[in-house]
């Protein structure tokens, strides 16, 4: 079997079995069995089991951006391609269900420097809705020179909510990606859509 084959088939073993009983609890002896191959040959083509955590995270989190970032397609409107996006997002989540559990739910509850490689994902995907919300709120203010950092809590809100969002539906029965994207639209889209267009909700003074 091709290296590169092989390594692939260890790495969604390590995937599934870290996705399902956490960093700590993962042996390699596990992982192996899994991908049908021996504990030696783990360590051979992957090292320790810190860095073959460290290579799922950033497997996991390469594929997730690309799924959104492929979901998205330029020139649509805003709200589209947020729907584009949010869509590609809960339906990677809900299919790479192990996945999302190593980036969610293992990566970040383990510090240094597992934390800080979701975290490097979680950036580039704000910094990509910040530039979607960003362009909606030039257009409808008709002002091309509005600063990203305007929109920008906007946008980390929007992906916190999503985050949580895509946990909840993955352990709730018969909740489908589109169900999910489509509560997020319906809870976000009509309050950005009133904020753009100068009609922001505002505390009683």
């Amino acid at each position: 079997m091709p290296r590169a084959e092989r390594e692939r088939q260890m790495m969604e073993a390590a995937v599934a079995t870290f996705g399902r009983r956490g960093y700590r609890a993962a042996s390699m002896d596990e992982i192996a069995e899994l991908a049908g191959v021996s504990k030696p040959l783990v360590y051979l083509y992957l090292n320790s089991k810190e860095d073959l955590f460290t290579a799922c995270i950033r497997r996991e989190a390469a594929a997730l951006v690309e799924a959104v970032r492929g979901g998205i397609t330029p020139g649509e409107p805003a709200d589209q391609q947020l729907w584009a996006g949010l869509l590609a997002f809960f339906t990677h989540t809900a299919e790479c269900p192990d996945g999302w559990a190593v980036l969610h739910s293992q990566a970040r509850t383990h510090g240094e420097p597992f934390a800080r490689e979701v975290e490097v994902m979680r950036e580039e995907i704000v910094a990509f809705v910040t530039l979607l919300i960003a362009e909606a709120a030039r257009e409808a203010h008709s002002d091309p020179t509005l600063p990203e950092g305007e929109v920008a809590p906007l946008a980390e809100a929007l992906v916190g909510a999503a985050e949580a969002l895509a946990v909840w539906a993955n352990a709730t029965p018969g909740v489908s990606a589109k169900d999910a994207a489509t509560t997020l639209m319906n809870f976000a889209w009509s309050g950005l859509a009133n904020l753009m267009h100068g009609k922001p909700w505002a505390p009683p003074k």
